[in-house]
């Protein structure tokens, strides 16, 4: 399998293009106009679109078990090795766009007073930023979307370690405590901490989903017994059945659809767009970026065209459109070239899958 998989590229793309669009309506006074004039569309972007956050978690999971143990035997030395990667991935580019968040912040401040504006941020909330830390010690977000940069490092975290835990079961026991670790982490999940929204900035809310998108990587691996699935869906069935959550039912949609399209072999082929492999490829940058290019979007436009339909809505697409442009600009001169080292001579094709798998899990 190439480090880029195109059925995930085009994935990424059309979800972080609805995250996007569901940030743009969230914020800003131009989103109050929009909504006055186009309220059913609004309302989806701002209720539904968002969902498509569950395709990230799903993508995660899969590209997780991927790298840390895709025979179902962790293959790292130590989780601290692989967190510390993660985190470099992440926390990085989520850094750098949070200090641009913060300048453009201080600019529209002196154009709009709107509450959706961060205020000034002190020392102690951009060290908690840097190290995504800020939901858990209850600073403001000082960009839209951190937290889930956040949740996915806590996730891949929280990933490594139950994998890394399972080595100390005697080595003909450790693939069955592999799955009894993690099974047992994603029922406690989905039966439990899920159903109580007081744990969204913490991973084993999510989790369950994370491992929907594990499973689907393990369960569809060539020669694996079909019969798994029917255990995974039964598990997702029971959760549904106590409290039903439509993202829940949409992260096991997700999932299911990767093991068909991974089944059928068109998961490295399909679909062949140009467009969607580009935005997928971008589309971290694109979700880290967004928010402050509306911010500076809707300082300009509020003064100048007031409470005008047409001006409005208008500014809205020029944003979406803006923020595509920005994220590519992000793309090739942050994102990119962070751990973007070229492969080394001598490298084993092993020691080259296993950074791909890094980089393309970083990006996920």
């Amino acid at each position: 399998m190439s480090s880029r998989i195109p059925f995930f590229d085009a994935l990424k793309a059309i979800a972080s293009q609805l995250i996007v669009l569901h940030h743009l309506i969230a914020y800003g006074p131009m989103s109050e106009v929009a909504r006055r004039h186009l309220p059913g569309l609004v309302d989806w972007l701002y209720y539904d679109a968002r969902m498509s956050v569950q395709v990230f978690f799903v993508l995660g999971g899969f590209l997780a078990a991927r790298a840390l143990a895709p025979d179902l035997l962790p293959r790292m030395r130590s989780p601290a090795g692989a967190i510390w990667k993660r985190f470099g991935r992440l926390a990085l580019p989520c850094f750098a766009a949070v200090l641009i968040s913060v300048a453009c912040a201080a600019v529209a401040r002196t154009l709009i007073d709107d509450p959706s504006l961060p205020a000034p941020p002190t020392l102690t909330q951009l060290l908690a930023h840097a190290l995504l830390l800020h939901d858990v010690l209850g600073y403001d977000a000082l960009s839209a979307g951190v937290w889930y940069v956040a949740i996915d490092l806590q996730l891949f975290a929280l990933m490594a370690v139950l994998l890394w835990s399972a080595r100390l079961a005697p080595a003909r026991l450790r693939t069955v405590a592999v799955l009894a670790l993690i099974t047992t982490a994603a029922v406690v999940s989905l039966y439990v901490i899920n159903r109580d929204t007081s744990w969204d900035i913490y991973a084993p809310y999510f989790f369950g989903v994370y491992v929907l998108g594990a499973a689907a990587f393990w369960v569809s691996a060539p020669g694996r017994s079909p019969l798994w699935l029917v255990l995974i869906a039964a598990i997702v069935a029971g959760a549904l059945a106590i409290d039903f959550r439509e993202r829940v039912a949409f992260a096991a949609l997700i999932a299911l659809t990767i093991c068909i399209v991974r089944y059928s072999g068109l998961i490295n082929r399909w679909p062949e767009s140009r467009v969607l492999a580009f935005l997928g490829r971008i589309s971290f940058s694109v979700f880290l970026i967004h928010y402050p290019v509306s911010m500076l979007m809707n300082a300009a436009v509020q003064p100048l065209f007031g409470d005008h339909p047409v001006a409005n809505i208008g500014g809205l697409v020029v944003t979406w459109m803006l923020s595509v442009a920005a994220g590519a600009v992000f793309y090739r001169y942050v994102e990119s070239r962070i751990g973007a080292a070229p492969r080394s001579r001598g490298m084993s094709k092993r020691a080259q899958a296993s950074r791909d798998d890094d980089r393309i899990i970083a990006t996920s």
